[in-house]
């Protein structure tokens, strides 16, 4: 083999590894080759892995994972790098494990709405696969140009339209699973996924790739809805934005979709890829979908645009064609992309909330953001209280990095403090774990962690993600033990 003229004989792993994966092809071990693999969409933290392989299917998932187990190697998997959390950062050195090369659509069952595809398989190309048949995925992140189906489970993805249809797990109807010894395992078999027993569907999703290593996904697809329509409305104030999305909610209306941006967001979007000719001066923007029967449809627009008219709103209208409605869509979805148009550095946050809540929440918000001399955007999903504080710094000046990490952790506390939790859909991986005590005890932790060892009992696969580092906890444990 070719490759073993560079390898020196102690990184005979990388040999061997080679060997499992279709040879010198499917691995990478240069460190200049690496780099492109030392984050994930958390830039704040870099490492270096140790390979990165690309298995092409579940055996070869397998026969990695069983070696790098009986070798001591930390391993961890990665869909398209697009988490926001640093899930897929390999802190510990790790060979990634990348599941790029398992995209293939493999099934799509109509008669029972559901399709099945590998992990690597990118969440939008499902729906353009199935549109011709009046189908769709429903699951619809940010990223979905982009994300994978697989990453979404890890994650539990949610998105914009996730208020109505709900997140990554309620679309989750089977799955196989590469456990950390090698093991192949099925949940869900024939799409059937409430057999009797516990939610193991449930548990792996949003596990964060702390569990098993996800192979092939079975999910339900949906029939398109006869119509839809959206609104756009612009407030002068914020707090009148976000008294419009409980009086929607209240008035017996669920949108598809109920998003919020504020005056930053807005000027970032508007100085970005697709500008549509948000006024610069306005404090809040909502962007409201309904859709369902089309008899039904104009009379929720019409009960929405009395709302918004009802919370003093500068402008509301209903969008004049499928075109301008897809352009408001294109320009929330690249919200986050977007800040860097305004700003060379930028933290994402992603906090929930009740909804009731928002005024006073954002309020804080901005104390923050004031208290810290760092401007803070806004993008959210409004309708289920998933805020999505946008922390904008330069890495460049000396302490703003420090000062941006302490701002969206100080943005977390607000949020568990007003009874919500500190992520809706981008995980907790090495970012937020140590928040984690906001809302856990230590005995719930160490009951989380307890299930983890079941699955993960060396703790090999993807380890110093999801959870605290040890302290008080162990302390107890050690309490326990004693006892």
């Amino acid at each position: 083999m070719r490759l073993a003229a560079h390898i020196k004989i102690k990184d005979r792993h990388i040999l061997n590894l080679a060997k499992l994966v279709s040879g010198p092809r499917s691995i990478l071990y240069k460190k200049t080759d690496l780099a492109a693999y030392d984050c994930d969409g958390f830039t704040i933290e870099k490492y270096l892995p140790r390979a990165v392989v690309f298995p092409q299917n579940t055996e070869e998932v397998a026969a990695v994972v069983k070696y790098c187990s009986e070798n001591d190697l930390p391993f961890l998997a990665r869909g398209a790098g697009t988490g926001l959390s640093g899930g897929a950062i390999p802190i510990n050195g790790e060979v990634i494990i990348s599941l790029t090369r398992m995209k293939r659509l493999l099934n799509v069952d109509l008669e029972n709405r559901m399709a099945v595809v590998e992990p690597g398989f990118v969440n939008l190309k499902l729906t353009h696969a199935i549109s011709d048949q009046e189908y769709y995925y429903a699951p619809d992140p940010s990223s979905q140009y982009c994300c994978t189906i697989g990453g979404n489970v890890a994650e539990n993805a949610g998105g914009a339209h996730c208020l109505k249809y709900g997140v990554t797990t309620n679309h989750i109807l089977g799955l196989e699973v590469v456990l950390p010894n090698g093991d192949v395992i099925e949940i869900g078999k024939k799409g059937i996924p409430d057999a009797p027993g516990y939610d193991l569907l449930g548990l792996l999703t949003g596990s964060e790739g702390t569990l098993g290593i996800v192979t092939k996904i079975t999910v339900r697809i949906l029939k398109n809805p006869e119509s839809k329509q959206t609104v756009l409305a612009y407030f002068d104030r914020v707090e009148d934005g976000s008294q419009a999305v409980s009086d929607i909610i209240s008035a017996g209306i669920v949108p598809a979709a109920l998003e919020m941006m504020d005056k930053i967001a807005i000027e970032g979007v508007e100085a970005a890829a697709f500008p549509v000719g948000h006024p610069r001066d306005i404090e809040a923007l909502l962007l409201i979908e309904v859709d369902g029967i089309h008899a039904g449809i104009e009379e929720q627009i019409n009960q929405i645009l009395e709302v918004c008219r009802n919370r003093n709103v500068r402008e509301v209208r209903a969008a004049k064609n499928e075109g301008e409605r897809e352009r408001w869509w294109a320009n929330r979805k690249t919200g986050f992309g977007a800040m860097g148009a305004i700003s060379h550095d930028y933290l994402v946050q992603d906090g929930v909330i009740p909804r009731s809540k928002l005024p006073e929440v954002l309020s804080k918000i901005n104390e923050i953001s004031q208290e810290s001399g760092l401007r803070i955007a806004n993008i959210f999903h409004a309708g289920d209280g998933n805020l999505h504080p946008l922390v904008l710094f330069d890495s460049r000046v000396p302490g703003e990095t420090e000062k941006a990490i302490e701002a969206g952790s100080a943005c977390l506390k607000v949020c568990a403090d007003a009874g919500g939790t500190i992520t809706g859909e981008h995980g907790v991986g090495i970012e937020k774990k140590e928040e984690m005590r906001f809302v856990f005890t230590d005995e719930e932790i160490m009951a989380q962690t307890a299930i983890r060892k079941v699955f993960n009992h060396d703790n090999l696969l993807n380890a110093g993600k999801l959870f605290p580092t040890p302290g008080k906890c162990a302390e107890i444990k050690q309490e326990l033990t004693k006892a």
